[in-house]
């Protein structure tokens, strides 16, 4: 069985995972994902107890218990980045002895949940609504360095998808992978199904052109009208293609739910957004107390 070397998991002289400064029995097995620090605050508020308390960077982590069920709330900041960061050290913290530095025999598995805010493209979704992300879009390119790629993602509906766009050989190469089946299941009764983009930024790869014009002004225009067998592109991110990838590699379940705060299709934007977000922590910490 493989050691993995200290450079390639780095851990702290406490015993913690180097970026999260987590110790392994400090997580559950239901983690919610949030990108703001400051909404850690906001979901723990919600639970009956609270075991601890973890802030590195911009990774702040409580674990509690709402309902009876243990769960973990960690923020993760903003990027696809800082998702390849948490995602693989969460895994670590479950799936890896730390003294032997060789994979655990038996393996552990993880529910990721991201609750997020977001922006639609489409115009019969309002702000204020729940929109679940059943599949999402990699725009950033992330998957594409991890072997087995090819095997979690849609292939079928990723080259429909560059044949309607008239995909820039230059971007990297999206890709189109599923959330878990059992969760939407779960979620569907209170959400909206969604096929969401996750981007590598907030301007121009969501279309936004303030002083630099996109490579291709018409880009989001393409994405509004891709059809495939009834299904359509709803909103955009900048994380669940790599929780979602990820996740589904390494055997874990995982999704994305945004609240949506802007409506890019109306050309306008809720700021006052928190109440919406409110609502949508507790139906997700409701849910999930249930599995």
């Amino acid at each position: 069985m493989r050691v993995i070397p200290s450079s390639e998991l780095i851990i702290n002289d406490d015993g913690s995972i180097f970026h999260l400064h987590l110790l392994p029995e400090q997580l559950a097995d239901i983690v919610i994902l949030v990108g703001d620090p400051g909404r850690v605050a906001m979901v723990s508020s919600f639970f009956d107890h609270i075991e601890c308390n973890v802030s590195n960077r911009e990774f702040n982590t409580v674990t509690g218990t709402y309902k009876g069920k243990r769960m973990t709330v960690m923020s993760t900041g903003i990027g696809i980045g800082n998702i390849d960061i948490s995602v693989t050290e969460l895994d670590a913290l479950a799936n890896v002895d730390f003294k032997t530095r060789q994979a655990k025999e038996t393996f552990r598995q993880l529910t990721l949940v991201r609750l997020g805010t977001s922006g639609a493209i489409q115009p019969d979704i309002k702000v204020g609504d729940f929109v679940y992300s059943r599949t999402s879009v990699g725009f950033d390119g992330l998957l594409n360095y991890y072997k087995g790629r090819n095997d979690v993602c849609d292939l079928e509906i990723e080259q429909a998808f560059m044949k309607h766009t008239g995909w820039n050989e230059l971007l990297p190469k999206p890709y189109f992978i599923d959330s878990d089946k059992e969760l939407w299941e779960l979620f569907k009764d209170s959400v909206v199904e969604g096929m969401t983009i996750a981007a590598p930024g907030f301007y121009a790869p969501q279309g936004r052109w303030v002083r630099l014009e996109p490579q291709d002004a018409k880009l989001n225009e393409k994405i509004e009208s891709f059809d495939y067998n009834g299904r359509r592109i709803t909103n955009f991110e900048m994380e669940g293609s790599a929780l979602a990838g990820l996740a589904a590699l390494m055997g874990h379940r995982a999704t994305t739910i945004c609240t949506i705060i802007a409506q890019r299709i109306a050309l306008n934007a809720c700021t006052d957004y928190k109440p919406f977000v409110r609502q949508m922590i507790q139906m997700a910490l409701d849910k999930l107390a249930t599995l």
